[in-house]
């Protein structure tokens, strides 16, 4: 692993992250302010909602993802963030956001993805850089245990629900696409990589499924951190506890390859746990004697959110960063 200054909390250590959806875009709130030296490294996989209507008409790149860390990394006004935000409630542009239609509208002007990802990140004075993994239109497959294939993240999400059979493997059509040009070097010059939180199939392996990345993660000297989900996902881990998801990630990313897990310790309001049992979730558990047997280092931490007006549990964005931050500092004394 690599050495690591003895004071990181006051030398901006270089922090890659990968992943998608909401995980992702929650931890970069918290960790920009404690380093300017952040890549996120976001999945294109995506092809519901407002992104995929943009991505079947106008055969661009998913926006929806990458336009949720821009927003995180930003150093921008309150009005601005709300302004990429607002989502259109009638007419033909329903439920489409406004951010979504910027980075579109800027993929024209730049002629392609890669550029109007810069320009858009420059324009909202972004803290590091955010990087669409593939510039290759990729779309996401899944093989379930009882054979049957499903292609498209949104119909592999819905599938899983419907089914309640285990994913057997996730693939990406077409197979090994290249990275974007800067993925590889990011990852190979980072101190720390973290993976996680989100979805393991839907947000963390299209990653993965992308040529050379998993050999980069292998290769490098950074500190490996998975950030442990809080709630399982409905279909896709059911049953899953913290050392299942920890075994899933390894058969993408490699053996021996985490050197420390976060996981919440906060106790979870009943209130709330019975609504998401109700939609097939339930709390990602956890044995910390097990862990340490298979030589992971296991940091138990406050890291919970609690939603009260839309009822959601989350990652807490500042203390998700502080642990983050604290992690590092005791692995380099």
């Amino acid at each position: 692993m690599r050495e690591l200054n003895n004071n990181p909390l006051n030398h901006n250590p270089k922090i890659v992250a990968i992943g998608g959806g909401t995980g992702l875009s929650t931890m970069l709130r918290g960790l920009k302010k404690f380093t300017t030296n952040i890549t996120a490294v976001v999945t294109v996989a995506d092809n519901g909602g407002g992104s995929g209507i943009l991505r079947e008409e106008m055969k661009m790149l998913p926006p929806g993802d990458i336009r949720n860390c821009i927003l995180a990394l930003a150093n921008t006004e309150p009005i601005m963030e709300k302004l990429l935000e607002y989502r259109f409630e009638e007419g033909r542009l329903t439920g489409q956001s406004f951010g979504n239609l910027f980075l579109a509208a800027m993929t024209n002007i730049c002629g392609n993805f890669e550029d109007a990802v810069q320009k858009m990140s420059e324009v909202l004075a972004v803290k590091g850089k955010v990087l669409p993994v593939t510039k290759q239109d990729v779309q996401l497959c899944a093989v379930f245990k009882d054979g049957e294939k499903i292609c498209g993240e949104t119909q592999i999400v819905e599938k899983s629900k419907e089914k309640r059979i285990p994913i057997k493997e996730v693939y990406l059509s077409p197979e090994k696409p290249e990275p974007l040009s800067g993925v590889l070097e990011a990852i190979e010059a980072a101190d720390v990589i973290i993976l996680g939180p989100g979805s393991l199939y839907t947000s963390i392996f299209p990653n993965l499924l992308v040529n050379n990345v998993p050999e980069a993660i292998r290769n490098s000297k950074a500190v490996k951190i998975y950030i442990g989900n809080v709630m399982t996902q409905p279909g896709e881990t059911d049953g899953f506890d913290l050392l299942m998801h920890v075994e899933e990630l390894e058969r993408y990313v490699g053996k021996g390859v985490i050197d420390y897990i976060i996981a919440n310790k906060d106790p979870i309001p009943k209130d709330l746990l019975k609504k998401y049992y109700e939609d097939g979730a339930s709390e990602v558990n956890y044995d910390a004697r097990k862990l340490a047997e298979r030589g992971f280092k296991l940091i138990e931490a406050s890291v919970l959110k609690i939603h009260e007006d839309k009822k959601l549990i989350r990652h807490d964005p500042e203390k998700l960063a502080t642990t983050i931050m604290e992690v590092i500092t005791n692995h380099c004394q």
